[in-house]
């Protein structure tokens, strides 16, 4: 497996499509003060986080009286395997306003890919799917590696993305029945990730997300393409290239 080169952007963007779950920090309804709980987040096509919320929690009725937010994703989050001092692991806090979606449609099926056990309360009445307008980043991957980040460097541009996006089901529908073991030489040859029967549970423009439940807990692996694909017709060709790289090293 060859390391891809570190960049700022693309390690912000790996900690936030691997993620399960991060820290939600709010304002305190009350007294203003801090307010940080653990919550479980997925992405938008963009990378943009999203939220299942219930009414009842505290950190929504924060939000309710203030929509300013941060979320920190950890490296060392549940399930990540690394052993050592907890601070040596790459982190990401982002900040921003959390918005609740109208029509969560979208938000729906992306997080429970991610989180099919909340298929069980998604649709009760006091929960709610929220997503974060990020407005700004901090990046802390090692010495030297301190970097503040704008919401550009965050989040995908999906500008003439939409066949790609609009395909997701299909693809990952596709690559689950029928490309088990391409997935599984992803995993393990391209990110270093324990064998298993990984699927194939988000697509977008930059990449896959695989995911492999074990029995400490659900891991997920982030699969970048070498550029950005906008359209269907070259996704094709990007996975084999995947495939044969994978099964070279």
């Amino acid at each position: 497996m060859t390391k891809p080169a570190f960049t700022p952007v693309s390690a912000s963007r790996r900690l936030m499509r691997e993620a399960r779950s991060a820290a939600l920090a709010t304002l305190d309804a009350g007294t203003g003060m801090p307010f940080a709980t653990l919550v479980t987040v997925a992405g938008a096509a963009d990378g943009a986080p999203l939220l299942l919320l219930s009414d009842l929690a505290a950190h929504t009725r924060n939000l309710k009286a203030d929509p300013r937010a941060s979320l920190l994703f950890d490296e060392r989050g549940p399930g990540a395997i690394l052993p050592g001092d907890p601070l040596t692991g790459a982190r990401v806090t982002l900040t921003g306003r959390m918005e609740r979606l109208a029509e969560p449609a979208e938000a729906r099926r992306r997080f429970l890919a991610r989180h099919p056990e909340a298929e069980g309360y998604a649709g009760f009445r006091d929960f709610a799917f929220y997503r974060m307008a990020v407005e700004t980043g901090h990046l802390v991957a090692g010495f030297g590696r301190i970097v503040d980040l704008k919401a550009a460097d965050l989040l995908l541009d999906l500008a003439e993305a939409g066949e790609i996006v609009g395909a997701e089901t299909e693809i990952l529908e596709h690559l689950n029945a029928d490309h088990a073991d391409a997935l599984a030489l992803y995993a393990t040859r391209l990110a270093g990730a324990p064998d298993g029967a990984w699927r194939a549970i988000g697509s977008d423009p930059e990449g896959l997300d695989l995911a492999l439940d074990t029995p400490a807990g659900t891991l997920v692996r982030r699969i970048a393409y070498p550029e950005p694909i906008r359209h269907t017709g070259p996704l094709r060709a990007v996975l084999k290239k995947l495939a044969d790289t994978a099964r070279s090293g």
